[in-house]
């Protein structure tokens, strides 16, 4: 599945895109200033993400690679 496609899964699944992701891991103390503060790990995100969202491993790591820079909305 591409990136894009996960993207849109989990909008559908839980009506958050990306910026809502964002605002969210911000509230959960995971970033500042919009970056994913450095002792927050990728399991930390996947569990947030699993409980709060129900969003699978690979789902979740899609936020995840988000959150941490390594994709953005317009990747591939």
């Amino acid at each position: 599945m591409s990136f894009q496609g996960y993207l849109k899964t989990i909008k559908e699944k839980t009506g958050n895109g990306p910026a809502e992701f964002r605002t969210l891991a911000e509230q959960k103390g995971f970033t500042a200033n919009g970056e994913l503060k450095p002792d927050v790990k990728a399991g930390d995100i996947v569990n947030w993400l699993k409980n709060d969202f129900e969003l699978g491993q690979g789902h979740a790591m899609a936020i995840y690679a988000l959150l941490k820079g390594i994709k953005n909305e317009d990747s591939e």
